[in-house]
């Protein structure tokens, strides 16, 4: 009950920081907000860096209460390995189903950085086909829960 006082006296003084940064940017004018660079650096950046270091914190605290709890459960450990030795293999079959053609724009022409044997070309078309898998399995497991669903009606 303790820990409960505490993260709610955390997220208010989050949300109360957060409220007067906002409300500092609203007290100024916007045209000048948008001219001078002086006043944005003493108005603006600040929200910035702070919203900044909220996702930076977030981030963290996240990652870390994952790997906490995954090392408090070791049975959720494994799964979690088998679960990313699954999206590993997936990653290998896509980079080796992915082409390095070269990359031809609107007009006929190579685009720039877009020559053949490219790992930029490369890395995009196993993001595509990788994409393209996951997006298979996740409507194959849609339309087997859809199945499973109408069965059991």
């Amino acid at each position: 009950m303790k820990s409960n006082k505490i993260l709610n006296i955390i997220i208010a003084v989050v949300a109360l920081v957060g409220a007067f940064l906002f409300i500092k940017i609203f007290m100024e004018d916007s045209e000048a907000i948008e001219t001078d660079v002086d006043l944005q650096n003493s108005v603006v950046s600040p929200i910035i860096y702070y919203s900044t270091f909220l996702l930076i914190a977030a981030v963290v605290i996240a990652v870390a209460l994952s790997l906490w709890s995954l090392i408090r459960n070791p049975e959720n450990l494994k799964k979690t390995l088998m679960g990313l030795a699954v999206l590993g293999v997936l990653l290998v079959i896509s980079y080796f189903l992915s082409d390095s053609e070269a990359v031809i724009n609107a007009a006929g022409g190579i685009s720039e950085g877009g020559e053949a044997g490219s790992a930029t070309n490369k890395w995009v078309g196993t993001g595509i086909w990788y994409s393209i898998i996951l997006g298979g399995v996740a409507s194959l497991f849609f339309v087997y829960d859809l199945v499973k669903g109408l069965i059991k009606s």
